[in-house]
């Protein structure tokens, strides 16, 4: 005959050790076993009284602990009998007893977990009770103590929700102690998974699959992600970390058991939950503005895995972690695909009309306004692109970043990636400037797009990233361009008046004069300010030369536009050469 269930920890707590002597005689045998009948019996759930409908544990607690101190000590006498093979028609006595208090115990299990639902919410439980458990059941304390646990300074549905789950551990140390767990923890399991599976889906948290996800339309898959992001903090630091702390307190006397229910309780869930970033990093129709959602996803993945890491501290819920970290790697690859697919799409724009005027191209606006929100995510791009292989420097002109400092260390990844973006961008718009037949125009459209693109930056998260440096050569790189502008123009009007004719000399010279005395003395202190600063192949006209074209004027002289441009006719390269 097997009297004991084989229990995962046999070892009593203090609460919990039988007040039995070491070596007990016969009538003190026999009086625990009358004893613990008298008392058991009372609460036996076969009893037809009103016992059977009236909770042990409420109103009157002092019955509660009498009934646990009663246990404790038929369990002890139960040990004892075993060791001295003696008496087995007792043991029998006991072990009915025994069968008949953990069916009342489990019953009572239940009551507390389902009549305290609301109080044993997760999220309740997570600020009020400490993860190492507060609350505790002695046998041996009045009605008194057992408030004060509670504690004088928490309000009424704290204190009843900490009774709770004082009255709940002491009943599984009780169950466990006595060979019991496994009946208790399967009790928790299934009520609390179904209190965890509840809360997930009043979050709106559901089980997606990929053909879903890639059937949603823009708008309704940008509010599920929202709502996701809005949902994983209250779940993790709420839900799982409430239900955890419930968890460790109820089940405290054995480790083993508080691991597999905790487990049991949240894995299904909680991988359901950190699925659903790996399955929209998985969508196939990813537009290029998809790219923030993602950043987001990720940025909230990494700002919370210090919580799954101590939430999900055992080795029952590592499917979890596995989980989680499988989405961020995902959710990372896929930031990376979108900046690729990004920058091929800035070489592949074939647009060959003029902008009018020379003005900003569409291009330009649309790409700087991309870059210019990428910027805000300056973190989380580098946490992405350090994982994967970085821009190559050597693509870049030489000394593109000649001032290394001005860029912080951590910052660097992201700041080269944009920065090989804008490159791209700059170089793509070097060619629109080719598309103008007026030499004057393309160089008023290099100015103004690169003066736009400066300007996006210095108002942006990217002059950070990028530098003073970065700054500064771009912006020498516009005066560059007017400058270049103003002397081909200069020229284009030189070649059309210079045929022009004034017979009377005294009226020639006196326009010459006049001319001259307007234009040179201003080009000269422009020259002068910008000369040294410029390369040599933007500076095309000196003030000598200036005063040289304008001493030929008005003679009726034809000149060839071809040999007074010749110098305007090579090809402008990249912008940043």
């Amino acid at each position: 005959m097997v009297f004991f269930h084989t229990s995962s920890n046999t070892s009593l707590s203090p609460t919990s050790t039988s007040s039995l002597p070491t070596s007990p005689t016969s009538s003190m045998v026999e009086q625990t076993i009358q004893n613990a009948e008298s008392i058991i019996k009372k609460w036996d759930l076969n009893s037809s009284s009103l016992i059977t409908i009236t909770p042990l544990f409420q109103p009157n607690r002092k019955e509660a602990k009498d009934y646990l101190k009663c246990v404790m000590d038929l369990r002890g006498t139960m040990h004892f009998l075993v060791s001295q093979n003696s008496a087995p028609h007792k043991l029998v006595i006991a072990q009915t007893l025994m069968q008949i208090a953990m069916k009342r115990l489990e019953n009572e299990f239940y009551q507390i977990l389902s009549s305290n639902r609301e109080r044993l919410d997760p999220e309740l439980v997570s600020t009020s009770l400490s993860s190492d458990g507060s609350a505790s059941f002695d046998v041996e304390e009045d009605e008194a103590d057992q408030q004060k646990i509670a504690g004088e300074s928490i309000n009424e549905v704290e204190r009843v929700s900490a009774l709770a789950m004082a009255d709940l551990k002491a009943i599984a140390e009780c169950m466990s102690s006595s060979g019991y767990g496994k009946e208790c923890a399967h009790i928790y399991k299934l009520f609390r998974k179904s209190i965890v599976d509840r809360g997930l889906y009043l979050l709106g948290i559901e089980k997606f699959k990929s053909s879903r996800i890639n059937k949603m339309d823009r708008e309704y898959l940008h509010l599920t992600i929202k709502n996701w992001l809005n949902a994983v903090k209250i779940a993790l630091k709420s839900l799982f970390n409430g239900e955890k702390i419930l968890c460790d307190h109820v089940f405290s006397a054995s480790q083993t058991i508080r691991d597999a229910c905790f487990a049991e309780i949240t894995t299904e869930g909680a991988k359901i939950l950190f699925k659903f970033p790996e399955l929209i990093a998985k969508n196939k129709n990813s537009p290029p503005d998809r790219i923030f959602r993602l950043l987001e996803l990720h940025g909230a993945i990494s700002e919370l895995r210090p919580d799954i890491e101590s939430i999900f501290n055992v080795e029952l819920t590592s499917a979890i972690k596995l989980q989680a970290l499988s989405s961020l790697q995902k959710v990372g690859g896929s930031v990376k695909t979108l900046l690729t697919n990004f920058g091929s799409s800035i070489r592949k724009d074939s647009s060959k009309t003029p902008v009018p005027g020379g003005g900003i191209h569409p291009l330009a606006q649309s790409t700087m306004s991309y870059l210019s929100s990428l910027s805000d995510y300056d973190r989380i791009l580098t946490d992405i692109i350090s994982i994967h292989p970085p821009i190559d420097n050597a693509l870049f002109p030489e000394s593109y970043f000649n001032d290394p400092t001005v860029i912080e260390a951590p910052k660097q990844a992201a700041s080269v990636h944009l920065a090989w973006l804008i490159l791209i961008l700059l170089c793509k718009i070097d060619s629109k400037a080719q598309l103008y037949e007026d030499l004057s125009l393309s160089y008023l459209f290099l100015a103004n797009n690169l003066q736009f693109i400066t300007n996006q930056v210095q108002t942006s998260t990217l002059k950070h990233l990028l530098g003073h440096q970065w700054l500064s050569r771009h912006t020498q790189k516009i005066k560059q361009y007017a400058l270049s502008y103003e002397s081909v123009a200069f020229e284009q009007v030189y070649v059309k008046q210079i045929s022009w004719i004034v017979p009377d000399g005294k009226l020639r010279d006196e326009l010459k004069v006049s001319i001259a005395g307007k234009l040179v003395p201003v080009y000269r202190e422009f020259y002068e300010t910008f000369s040294t600063k410029l390369n040599a192949d933007f500076v095309r006209v000196s003030p000598d030369d200036l005063g040289n074209y304008l001493s030929d004027l008005f003679h009726g002289t034809r000149i060839s536009s071809s040999s007074l441009l010749q110098s305007s006719s090579h090809s402008k390269g990249c912008l940043l050469r």
